[in-house]
């Protein structure tokens, strides 16, 4: 099967005063970016008005939600606003929803938090409130995009898999799990293996689609350095479960040169089928050569 070609995203994590918010997009967009994203969490800015401020300030980059809580949200509600952000934005979002994994975030707001198959029968209510009023006649306003703008699911468990098999035109993997009883959203880094497992069962679930999904991995750390093997015995001390091979190995932590981090997101993308790749704000501009050097490719 073709591989498909690289994506890159950053997902925008500070809040920021509208100048500022304007020069890191305008950076993002410079350096190549094809997606800025914007997570849904207490103590960071509201997505849909800082996704409108991120199109307003850029030209070519695509703008999303990576991910939205749909805990946070009543779905006929989230309809509205999904479709008036499309809108303003001419086309241009992605719509990027979760079932939330920090509890004291629910708990901060009033909201139930609700066992894990709760959680995903919620989301699950969201699709498909989401795609029945954007078919109705009657809804309005309608997204700029047909049916809908693009969706993104993100989640390793076996209900979320079985859901984004069904529903998502990205899926998107964490590369982590949370660790049980943790109400501040702790999570464990899948390893390689790990990773072969959950793609194996999203595949499985999968395999009825009449078009294959766009797969996507969210990295958590990007660290260019001449010595991979010095910054992966930082890692494995940091992360007792890890041996410094295992870290090196881990898919959502790129350590080494440029070359050797745009190497090992070509494996990935042999190995798992990852081709859209999301970096966190902190990493944005030092990820910059290696979208430079993946380009096109």
């Amino acid at each position: 099967m073709p591989h498909r070609p690289f994506r890159f995203g950053v997902n925008m994590v500070e809040p920021s005063p509208r100048t500022q918010w304007r020069a890191k997009c305008r950076t993002a967009e410079q350096l190549g970016y094809d997606v800025i994203l914007v997570p849904d969490h207490l103590g960071m800015a509201a997505p849909f008005p800082a996704v409108v401020a991120a199109a307003e300030a850029t030209e070519r980059p695509r703008v999303g939600t990576f991910v939205l809580n749909a805990g946070f949200w009543n779905p006929t509600l989230l309809a509205r606003e999904v479709a008036t952000t499309d809108l303003l934005t001419d086309g241009r979002l992605e719509l990027g929803l979760g079932t939330g994994y920090v509890r004291a975030e629910h708990d901060a707001a009033g909201l139930p938090w609700g066992s894990p198959g709760e959680r995903v029968d919620h989301l699950r209510h969201t699709v498909e409130t989401l795609d029945r009023h954007f078919a109705e006649a009657g809804f309005v306003p309608k997204p700029g995009q047909t049916p809908r703008p693009p969706l993104l699911i993100g989640g390793n468990g076996e209900k979320m898999l079985r859901l984004t098999a069904e529903h998502a035109d990205i899926a998107a993997f964490t590369g982590a799990r949370s660790v049980p009883g943790h109400t501040g959203g702790k999570m464990l880094h899948l390893t390689a293996e790990e990773m072969d497992e959950r793609v194996a069962s999203y595949r499985r679930h999968a395999a009825g689609r009449p078009a294959p999904a766009e797969l996507n991995l969210l990295i958590q750390l990007v660290d260019i350095t001449d010595d991979r093997r010095a910054k992966g015995r930082e890692v494995a001390d940091f992360v007792p479960h890890l041996t410094v091979d295992a870290a090196l190995d881990v898919p959502i932590l790129l350590m080494g040169t440029v070359r050797q981090i745009a190497d090992q997101l070509r494996a990935q993308r042999e190995r798992y089928g990852f081709s859209y790749i999301t970096v966190l704000e902190p990493y944005f501009e030092v990820f910059g050569p290696v979208i430079e050097e993946l380009r096109g490719e």
